[in-house]
């Protein structure tokens, strides 16, 4: 394996659209959500380091869930997490992340990933990953995965690319789109120039480094200039400094405000289950009438396109429903239609309120 692939993957989230299988104090990333044996987070670690040396993979996560870490991936060094006193948003674990790694090595080369993707054909995930890895180690530049949209989809966020490719997969990128209204994500579908965002990003330690200096200089004083410091102090550098650092997103925080954004355009099939719907929509298992049994025990009558989850032990018996989701976790069950987003904020708002800290 190559010494100078990394690889960061960011398990800080608390999932809250996924309420309430994902609560506050086990988040989806630590969830187990198809039966297969291995969590998400387990899943996604299992995936990398098929390729990425063990040591050179890195745990970006909330002190919170430190334990958790540990208890799914003993194989790791505790010095492979990088845990964080307060949530923030992508931009700040990443840049911290590649501090530290352009600290153990120079001439590093990273991709950073979500812990909560379904990845459909992982060989051809490998080749795409280690491919752009090669790229942001010969080009000085920021490298984001892209997948072709298969439908019109909102939840999504979306790169737009110039025509012109480099090596066939690369192009420069021409623009962002998060999460645009249902008419402009037809139209992106339709030009043929847009891509789903894999929230996937790669590059080479000076790079990024060179990025956020120019980019979001406050960043600069509080976390990415730490030549002078060793391991052990660089390690505290951000439970002293994380509070200080803006609350940004990777995409808002450097990639847009970047010259050299490149868009690499992925093969393996790609899903992110963000919320209830996208786990209805590209669930990766038979799906009879539509209905996603997420490791649960049923007998449906007349139900179709229904998502049921429940604890192990308990069976659903239902008759007559369509487009719900009936979901039991603690001490909280819930069904609310599935199309509506907004009723699952409320219900989820008004739990909190009246049970405490129900996410």
């Amino acid at each position: 394996m190559e010494q100078k692939n990394f690889c960061v993957i960011l398990a800080g989230g608390i999932g809250s659209r996924l309420w309430p299988m994902s609560r506050h104090d086990k988040p989806k990333q630590f969830l187990d959500l198809f039966g297969v044996g291995r969590t998400l987070l387990q899943q996604t670690y299992d995936r990398f380091v098929k390729f990425i040396p063990a040591q050179n993979i890195y745990i970006s996560t909330n002190e919170q869930y430190l334990d958790l870490v540990k208890e799914q991936l003993p194989e790791i060094n505790v010095d492979q997490i990088l845990t964080e006193p307060i949530r923030r948003n992508t931009l700040p674990s990443a840049a911290w992340a590649t501090a530290y790694i352009a600290h153990l090595n120079a001439d590093a080369r990273i991709v950073v990933t979500p812990a909560d993707q379904l990845i459909y054909n992982e060989d051809v995930f490998r080749d795409d990953i280690l491919k752009g890895l090669d790229f942001v180690g010969r080009h000085d530049v920021l490298l984001t995965m892209g997948v072709k949209p298969t439908r019109p989809d909102t939840r999504y966020g979306y790169i737009q690319s110039d025509e012109d490719l480099i090596e066939g997969v690369f192009s420069r990128v021409k623009s962002f789109t998060e999460k645009p209204e249902l008419q402009f994500a037809q139209m992106f579908l339709a030009s043929g120039e847009f891509y789903w965002n894999t929230g996937l990003f790669l590059w080479h330690v000076k790079t990024k480094l060179n990025a956020v200096r120019k980019v979001a200089p406050e960043y600069v004083k509080e976390l990415v200039d730490t030549a002078s410091l060793d391991r052990k102090d660089l390690s505290k550098c951000v439970p002293e400094h994380f509070s200080a650092l803006p609350n940004l997103s990777l995409d808002y925080g450097v990639l847009e405000r970047s010259e050299r954004v490149y868009l690499q355009i992925g093969h393996f099939g790609w899903a992110d289950l963000g919320n209830w719907n996208a786990l209805q929509e590209d669930y990766p298992l038979e799906k009879p009438n539509d209905n996603v049994l997420l490791d649960t025990e049923a007998i449906l009558y007349e139900c179709s396109g229904n998502i049921i989850r429940l604890p192990k032990g308990r069976i659903a018996v239902v008759d007559g429903l369509k487009d719900f989701i009936v979901a039991e976790e603690g001490n909280v069950l819930m069904i609310c239609p599935k199309n509506d987003p907004a009723a699952l904020r409320r219900m989820m708002t008004d739990a909190q309120m009246k049970l405490g800290e129900a996410l």
